[in-house]
């Protein structure tokens, strides 16, 4: 244990769990990912720091959000290790993730805004298309919608 620390900063898996609303085996899950990191006692027991509490926190609203493990770990890579974080480091990273909600929302609202005139999925069957798809020119770029996501 680092010598900073105390008994009392430190917290154990079920502890973690029971704050975080998260299983056990969840934790695990995000300790094997490498997004959290216990620290081991004299005894080889796993313990978490309360700041952990956070970060777990963060994993859980940013996976809401739509990021992927990837881009979490790349943003908590950001955040100091063994202190809470503060304010500021937060609104570093909010500013961030709300570049890729922009980019995300723009592209749902697009595909918002085409749906109702076709899936893009490039069918000739349709006697007028919103996206319109001659000689079905999109099917030579392989399966699946094309136009909206572009």
């Amino acid at each position: 244990m680092p010598p900073r620390l105390k008994p009392s900063d430190l917290l154990t898996i079920g502890e973690v769990a029971r704050r975080t609303g998260l299983s056990v085996s969840a934790v695990r899950f995000y300790e094997d990912q490498n997004l959290i990191e216990p620290v081991r006692t004299a005894g080889n027991q796993r313990r978490f720091l309360r700041s952990d509490i956070r970060r777990l926190s963060f994993i859980l609203i940013a996976q809401r959000l739509g990021l992927t493990l990837t881009e979490i770990a790349a943003e908590l890579g950001k955040l100091p290790h063994g202190r809470t974080p503060t304010a500021k480091d937060w609104e570093a990273i909010s500013a961030a993730i709300r570049v890729r909600l922009d980019e995300r929302i723009a592209e749902l609202t697009r595909t918002r805004d085409r749906l109702d005139g076709c899936i893009g999925c490039g069918c000739l069957s349709l006697t007028h298309c919103a996206i319109w798809n001659p000689d079905d020119t999109l099917g030579a770029q392989g399966p699946g919608a094309r136009k909206l996501l572009a």
